[in-house]
Formats: C-alpha cells, structure tokens, sequence
C-alpha cells in the first residue's frame, strides 16, 4: 500500500456521512487511506459509538464546555474572542502528535471555522473539504434546503433545480472551490421533507466520491514527494 492518506473526519451528530466515510475506506472504495481520527464538537454525538464500534480514536472538543467562551455570552468581541481561541487551539491539537492528517473531512460539522484555524491547517498543507446542500454559490450557510424549497414554491429557482455540493473550505463560508456537484431537481406536489431526504439520500455517496478524488491525489503527491 502506497503512503496512505491520513483523514481527520469532524462530526457535530449522527454521523451517518462518517459511517459512509468509514464503510468506503474499508471496502477501498477511498483507496490508499485511513481514517485516523473522530473530532465531535457535541458530547452525546452518535458518530462517536460509530468510531467506537470502528476501532476510530475520537476526542471531544467544544467552544463551551473546554472553558473557551462562558455560556450565555452575548458580547461579539468576546464571542469572536473566544471562537478564535477554540479554533487556533483545535489546529494545534491537530497539529502537534500522532494525529496530524492530510485531509480533513467536514461531516456534519456544526459550526463555521475562522482563520485562526485555517490558515495555519494551510500552511501545513492539509486539506479540507465539506458537504452543503446546495449548488455552488446559491443559499450559503444555514437553512440552504429550506431556502431553495421556498424558492421554488414563489416561482423563483433557477431552473426548478437545487443539489449538493462537496467544497474545499476557506474562509468564506461554502464559498470554496468545488470538488462535485450533483444537481437535484424539484418537483411540484413535493413537500420540504421530501425534498431534504430526497437530497440526503444523495449526500453519502457524494462525499465519498470526493474524499476518494482527494485521497488519490494526496497519495500521488505524497509518493512523487
């Protein structure tokens, strides 16, 4: 086996696109790779009895509950304080040790990365990538199935379609560059939780497909390095 891709993957719930992400490397359909690590930011996260039953190192690490910012903080300045503090901490933790990946896998990641944890995971080179349920530059952020849905019941979604993208991560929130997308039409007489399974249920075999597109070619680097 080449130098295998080391994956950092990061859950905020259930963490079903991780079990994906688990059962595609296993079956080396992400070829040349290992998962070496759960982060979860939620302490009763399912996705960490998912790494328990995988024999996955997992680590619990949240703004809150780690002393970053007080709860019920209203203050922005200390709130942004306290986000910077937590995301430069997280890349150290990333950083430093055994544990240092090559890519890292957003999987229901529940909360929005700053610089102070960007810039220095680029820095050494590492990658990161995300899933958002929508297209590239439509309905960024938060409530993106919700948006599009809405759209198309006034008549205004271009083309009556939404999709799913995977993204590199920058510092312009699901503003990074594409890696795949998958258009996914609405249809009339469809409610929003038809739509959102109906999305959902193309979600897992998109992220492995990008995680696999990616891994390759961090191998390839890797081996020509």
């Amino acid at each position: 086996m080449a130098d295998p891709c080391r994956i950092v993957v990061m859950a905020s719930g259930n963490g079903s696109n991780f079990q994906a992400l688990i059962d595609a490397v296993a079956a080396g359909r992400i070829a040349d790779s290992k998962i070496i690590r759960l982060i979860v930011n939620r302490g009763k996260a399912y996705a960490t009895t998912r790494a328990d039953n995988s024999g996955i190192p997992w680590e619990y690490f949240n703004l809150i509950s780690h002393g970053f910012q007080p709860k019920g903080e209203k203050d922005p300045l200390k709130v942004q304080e306290a986000r910077d503090k937590y995301d430069a901490a997280l890349a150290q933790k990333l950083l430093q040790g055994d544990f240092k990946p090559d890519l890292i896998v957003l999987a229901g990641w529940m909360y929005v990365f700053g610089k102070h944890f960007l810039d220095p995971i680029d820095a050494a080179g590492i990658k990161i990538i995300n899933l958002h349920p929508a297209l590239p530059g439509k309905y960024d952020g938060a409530g993106a199935i919700e948006r599009a849905f809405e759209d198309f019941k006034a008549g205004k979604l271009e083309g009556n379609k939404t999709g799913i993208m995977v993204h590199y991560v920058i510092d312009k929130v699901d503003r990074g560059e594409p890696i795949l997308v998958r258009e996914i039409e609405c249809r009339e007489g469809e409610d929003l939780h038809q739509l959102e399974e109906r999305i959902h249920s193309h979600e897992h075999a998109l992220i492995v497909e990008a995680a696999a597109k990616v891994a390759k070619e961090i191998v390839a680097r890797k081996s020509t390095a």
